[in-house]
């Protein structure tokens, strides 16, 4: 004669309780029984585990290995050089305008040269003048600082020349833009033949290694993170260090932000991609574990720690943990020691046989 499964279930609760009567130690299940339970179990403290430490990341570039090559003065795009995609090197050439303003600053900068020239001369001239005592100091003074002013007006000229990409000292409208770090080409964000102003996107230039992955985790997890912590993607050997935790919480997701590095197997990631990372959990008096792991019984919160398993039984102790924070079907939790083994299902099997037990 056959019995519903959940009446096996409920039988082999009962024996237990016959066989505990009056024990005053562990939960001793038997191999079949906690199959018929369902019981299963983690360690506490593990990577990956069932306690919620896969979350969803964003793969980014860090802002200082990310350059903007713009048009710095209004212009007609007359070369592009490079695609999106192409390793540059610094000085690169990427591309070229035509640009009317290019000939006035070269006009500015030939001026301020003859003009600074002239009254250097004419400082030099006031200074035999005045050591034959010809004119007066106040002369020779106002011609030096005439001449310093000038030289400081040549120096601007030129440095403007140079942030325009023209060359010095050679007319001509054409505007050369060069890379300004090695790296790979992103973003192309004009055509051959298009007009542009004044600090126009012409490309993006990143360096790729190494980069940063942007983590929204529970606050309930967060809280007991550090910089340091280690980071894996998912089904990967990318790995990496937290180096930043949020201090805010975002209102809509309640969730922090984590920022964690990656070195190692940078290159097989691509900025802007999603990926699963799993964080390693702390050791430590606190652990994170899922919300199945815990029962209340009679106004205390429970957890079913294994002490001992074989090849024919398992016992089991009702361990009392507190609940320091609690974020979707995660906890996290006092009481709880790194690397003991925790129930995750099947507690209220175990629970019914803890009720037995008191009521014996």
């Amino acid at each position: 004669m056959s019995f519903p499964p959940h009446r096996f279930i409920v039988s082999l609760a009962l024996c237990a309780w016959a066989g505990l009567a009056g024990a005053a130690g562990p939960l001793v299940l038997q191999t079949a029984q906690v199959k018929a339970l369902g019981i299963e179990t983690m360690v506490a403290g593990q990577a990956g585990d069932a306690g919620g430490s896969r979350l969803a990341a964003r793969v980014l570039v860090p802002n200082d290995q990310m350059r903007v090559v713009a048009a710095p003065a209004d212009g007609l795009v007359d070369l592009l050089a490079v695609a999106p995609g192409a390793s540059v090197k610094r000085g690169q050439l990427l591309a070229r305008l035509l640009s009317p303003q290019t000939l006035e600053l070269q006009r500015d900068a030939v001026q301020a040269a003859s003009q600074a020239g002239l009254l250097e001369q004419a400082a030099k001239r006031d200074e035999q003048l005045f050591a034959e005592g010809l004119i007066a100091e106040s002369r020779l003074q106002a011609s030096r600082a005439a001449a310093v002013q000038a030289a400081a007006q040549l120096a601007e000229r030129r440095r403007g020349l140079a942030l325009s990409g023209a060359e010095n000292g050679q007319m001509g409208g054409k505007l050369a833009l060069t890379a300004p770090i090695d790296g790979i080409v992103l973003d192309q964000g004009v055509q051959l033949g298009q007009r542009v102003e004044t600090a126009t996107m012409i490309y993006r230039i990143a360096r790729l290694s190494p980069l940063w992955l942007e983590i929204q985790a529970p606050v309930g997890l967060a809280a007991t993170l550090r910089p340091g912590t280690p980071v894996e993607v998912a089904g990967s050997t990318v790995g990496g260090r937290l180096i930043a935790i949020g201090s805010a919480v975002d209102p809509a997701s309640q969730t922090v932000l984590l920022r964690a590095e990656v070195a190692k197997g940078a290159e097989t990631l691509r900025p802007g991609q999603f990926v699963e990372v799993d964080i390693a959990a702390p050791a430590g008096p606190q652990q994170h574990l899922p919300s199945s792991a815990l029962i209340r019984d009679q106004g205390r919160t429970l957890a079913f720690v294994q002490t001992a398993a074989s090849d024919r039984e398992a016992r089991f102790e009702a361990r009392p943990v507190r609940i320091v924070s609690q974020g979707g079907d995660s906890v996290v939790v006092d009481g709880i020691a790194a690397g003991e083994r925790v129930a995750i299902r099947g507690s209220s099997g175990l629970k019914a046989m803890l009720a037995g037990l008191g009521g014996e």
